[in-house]
């Protein structure tokens, strides 16, 4: 029984020391800004795909959940923070559809079983990053009016940098997967 114990411990620990890891990269994704057309991007919807493939759905789930704790308590994480604000008055800004959008697309692209198949891979890391936009569109449309061109301003600019996002993903999905393996966590 004790030997049940500690092995429960010990998965844990490492679960909450991975999460903690990943917010961490997810925090580093967010503040560095890579010029790109037609604005800047992130890495953060390719972390939180890169989270999902190695993390699974579960323990990806719960590291970006983390994350938006995190920044809702207060800890400047997100994109723009401090410079934009802190906390739960950042969180509810013209953003926080995106930022719910991070858990569906980081439980999806966890639930998926990658193959050989890149244009298959390619529809699943598609289908699992277009919840940060559809959810992201739907809060800024009810933020900002819907009589705006909400497409135009909160997706078309980053599409660009979405599918070279996606496709450098689509080119280490057998390295994530050996990752995931090497981690065993789910």
């Amino acid at each position: 029984m004790e030997a049940i114990r500690k092995i429960e411990l010990n998965k844990v620990s490492k679960t909450i020391l991975i999460s903690i890891l990943g917010t961490l990269l997810l925090t580093i994704s967010a503040k560095i800004k890579i010029p790109f057309y037609p604005v800047p991007m992130t890495m953060q919807t390719f972390v939180i795909l890169f989270l999902g493939i190695t993390l699974g759905a579960k323990v990806g789930l719960l590291t970006v959940s983390l994350y938006l704790l995190e920044g809702i308590c207060g800890l400047p994480v997100f994109a723009g923070t401090p410079e934009k604000g802190i906390g739960f008055i950042y969180f509810t800004g013209p953003t926080m559809g995106y930022l719910f959008g991070f858990l569906i697309a980081v439980y999806l692209s966890g639930l998926f079983k990658y193959e050989k198949n890149l244009f298959i891979n390619f529809i699943k890391l598609i289908f699992s990053v277009s919840f940060i936009y559809i959810l992201g569109m739907i809060w800024l449309g009810y933020l900002i009016g819907w009589e705006k061109p909400i497409f135009v301003l909160g997706a078309q600019p980053f599409l660009l940098a979405e599918l070279f996002k996606i496709l450098l993903l689509l080119f280490l999905i057998p390295h994530l997967i050996k990752l995931k393996k090497l981690i065993k966590i789910t």
